[in-house]
């Protein structure tokens, strides 16, 4: 084997690393309305605290995410993820022991959140993007965040499994999270520090003098930059609202657990195919027409869930095409924030993107919980996902993408 073959290898185990440790933190963030019901039936706690908390947990992550990324670009990766990882398994032991509003709102709202948060894109892409040559770039942070759809795919099976059995339960499969969440520790140390691959391309973190205060001014008086904000913030709303409540809107038809479990996992797995299609894609078409594309297949998805009849072989296919869709948005995200300011500061400008993203989240969790109080059904909800995944497809395209 040539050096240059040993060279590439060992950048697409770099890749293929990104990719666990984003299966773990992704996998877990998007299977956490499998805990709404059981933690509803099993405590004192209503839906509207129980979507509360999950919302807090929706927004903290994305809180996390410039917050991570700027203390990833001031005091290292390594510190952040081992840090991030410590305060992941805390939060998980916390949230299992004391099950109240509080114990919810500081363990998986606040820990699990910036703990998930530190393992996530703004720094695992910004890795991607300064470590790997520009035509490798697009296709690599496909992979990776094929690695978070594949997330979804095992752990949604894996918790309802878990949470179906007497003798583990909801408590337990936290426990099996926080197990899970430790296995981070040696690959990011790998990643950090034990990645012996040659920078095959010159960072620019040590040719540019612009502070993190700076390129963020610049940043915000961009008109695209807000326009990708806006966009992604609807996006947020979608993904929280049907990962969060799905669960429960197939419980409200009769239909029993297995089914939201298998839509969840069928929803990572379409999107570990529609990453991949859509990695590839970066760097071939523009970044703008991808996302306006993706957010109007949306729509026209779910205008096509709304009347059609709730049965499990119908929520199968639905999932099938939302997930196609599911977090694809994201390499052409991170590859249009890298065309517009550079990659020094990727982490911290993608990492503020992304909490747009995590306040639509919010919004998305909490306004489902409300929606069933108020009028017993997630209806009014459908139609206000199908509005903002319009508006996202017109936010996006009106973007000025800069050419190559």
């Amino acid at each position: 084997m040539t050096h240059t073959n040993t060279s590439y290898l060992k950048l697409w185990l770099f890749v293929l690393a990104v990719a666990f440790i984003l299966m773990v933190t992704i996998g877990m963030r998007m299977t956490l309305g499998l805990f709404v019901q059981p933690l509803v039936n099993t405590t004192t706690l209503s839906i509207a605290q129980v979507s509360l908390a999950v919302a807090i947990t929706q927004l903290m992550w994305g809180v996390s995410q410039p917050l991570s990324g700027a203390l990833s670009d001031r005091f290292g990766t390594w510190t952040v993820l081992w840090v991030g990882t410590t305060m992941l398994v805390i939060g998980w032991l916390l949230t299992s022991f004391f099950p109240t509003q509080w114990g919810l709102l500081l363990g998986m709202g606040v820990l699990v959140a910036l703990g998930m948060g530190a393992g996530s894109w703004s720094i695992l892409m910004s890795l991607i993007a300064n470590r790997l040559p520009e035509r490798m770039r697009g296709t690599a942070s496909g992979v990776a965040n094929a690695g978070g759809s594949f997330g979804q795919f095992v752990f949604a099976p894996m918790l309802q499994g878990l949470i179906s059995l007497p003798a583990v339960g909801w408590k337990g499969a936290m426990w099996v999270l926080a197990a899970w969440a430790i296995l981070i520790l040696p690959t990011a140390r790998w990643l950090t520090r034990g990645m012996t691959a040659p920078q095959i391309v010159p960072s620019v973190a040590h040719t540019s003098h612009d502070s993190i205060k700076k390129a963020i001014k610049q940043a915000v008086k961009n008109r695209n930059y807000i326009l990708l904000h806006l966009g992604f913030a609807t996006c947020g709303f979608h993904v929280a609202f049907l990962a969060t409540h799905l669960p429960t809107e197939i419980a409200l038809c009769g239909l029993p657990v297995s089914v939201a479990s298998t839509s969840l996992a069928i929803v990572g797995i379409a999107n570990l195919v529609g990453s991949l299609i859509v990695g590839w894609c970066v760097g071939r078409w523009r970044n703008k027409s991808i996302l306006a594309t993706l957010y109007a297949i949306r729509v026209g998805l779910i205008a096509v869930y709304i009347f059609m009849p709730r049965t499990d072989m119908n929520f199968y296919i639905f999932a099938a095409g939302l997930g196609l869709t599911w977090l694809a948005t994201v390499p052409p995200t991170a590859a249009l924030t890298g065309k517009l300011f550079g990659t020094r500061y990727l982490a911290t400008l993608f990492g503020l993107t992304l909490l747009s993203h995590q306040i639509g989240g919010f919004l998305g969790a909490y306004l489902g919980g409300k929606s069933i109080v108020v009028f017993g059904d997630y209806g009014w909800m459908w139609y206000a996902d199908l509005g903002l995944a319009g508006l996202a497809a017109i936010l996006n395209w009106a973007i000025r993408e800069p050419k190559i």
